[in-house]
């Protein structure tokens, strides 16, 4: 790969700095490299590849002579300033949903629809977090056997809510612990130490049909990302006291009858794909397990019992890693 000028929009916030981390992993060819955020940022410096760098004020100038910006700076800013950075010649991988659903903007995930990434006109989209690492399982059997209807349930991890959501959970965990009555709670409407929330706080939020705007965005992504409208998808989104990786349990009506072992050998051999199957000695993934890992992991793969054509699945991945700075960084790769 030729070295790239890089630009990183939010760099200072957990995805930003997850960003950072993945370029200087995987050996991302940077020629240069420049830290961008709001002006509560400025005069901080992060640190690549052993250099202290300065943060500057994100500007429409910021990007002049960049190659790839990556964005993890919020859907407000990404519309105003992703135009600015591709005007400048420089091609934006965006993570939030500012443009997922725009039909001219591609929405990828390298391992199911990577040839996207060539009809984009300066703005590629990262997907939401779940729904990466779902497709990423589901793409496979997609291929054997043609998926009908998805059902999934998510477990999704406080880190995806940003940093004052994990500490509040570590403020209202100690509090409960210590049989206090009060304590913060601001990132989320209820609190989220030994509880769980049936919403995703932040920018979720309820629609007119029942569904919050999280779920929506699993149904309407999935179907783009597959390349397939008439898969019917549903979901539930919920956000647990876990610090971080995301869990779903997934449900898959398929045309044609995929056994469990079939499913297995499908998804052992997939790109990005890690099986851990082994219930009867507690083998199966765990959040903690994939915490900092790249890899999305599958397992608890059983034939449902109320269905002839459908499979029941256990999928976990670290949602900073592969939910939002490794897909980003691995489509800037394919760039």
């Amino acid at each position: 790969m030729s070295q790239k000028a890089v630009a990183v929009a939010g760099a200072t916030g957990v995805v930003g700095r997850q960003m950072l981390h993945v370029l200087e992993q995987r050996n991302f060819p940077v020629k240069s490299l420049r830290l961008l955020a709001s002006e509560r940022s400025k005069g901080k410096t992060l640190t690549f590849r052993g250099e202290e760098i300065p943060v500057e004020v994100l500007t429409p100038e910021s990007f002049a002579g960049c190659d790839i910006a990556l964005f993890s700076a919020g859907g407000g800013t990404s519309k105003r300033f992703a135009p600015e950075a591709a005007k400048r010649g420089c091609v934006v991988i965006d993570n939030s949903s500012a443009w997922r659903m725009d039909p001219e903007v591609p929405l990828v995930v390298p391992e199911v629809n990577a040839d996207r990434i060539k009809t984009h006109k300066g703005i590629i989209a990262n997907p939401n977090c779940s729904t990466i690492q779902m497709v990423v399982v589901l793409k496979p059997l997609h291929d054997a056997a043609t998926i009908r209807r998805v059902v999934v349930s998510t477990y999704q991890a406080v880190s995806g809510a940003g940093s004052a959501a994990l500490e509040e959970m570590y403020l209202q965990t100690r509090a409960v612990l210590n049989h206090e009555t009060t304590f913060p709670c601001n990132s989320f409407p209820h609190r989220i130490a030994f509880n769980c929330i049936p919403q995703i706080p932040g920018s979720d939020a309820f629609t007119s049909n029942g569904y919050t705007s999280e779920e929506m965005k699993m149904v309407n992504e999935t179907k783009k990302i597959m390349g397939d409208s008439s898969i019917a998808v549903t979901a539930t989104t919920v956000r647990v006291p876990v610090h971080t990786g995301h869990s779903e349990s997934v449900n898959v009506e398929t045309a044609k009858k995929l056994t469990a072992e079939e499913a297995r050998e499908l998804l052992r051999n997939a790109p990005g794909v890690v099986v851990i199957d082994d219930p009867a000695n507690q083998q199966y993934p765990l959040a903690i397990h994939a915490h900092g890992k790249f890899d999305t992991f599958v397992g608890r793969i059983r034939e449902d019992v109320s269905h002839p054509l459908a499979l029941d699945m256990w999928i976990v991945s670290d949602n900073l890693l592969k939910g939002a700075a490794l897909n980003a960084v691995q489509i800037a790769e394919l760039l």
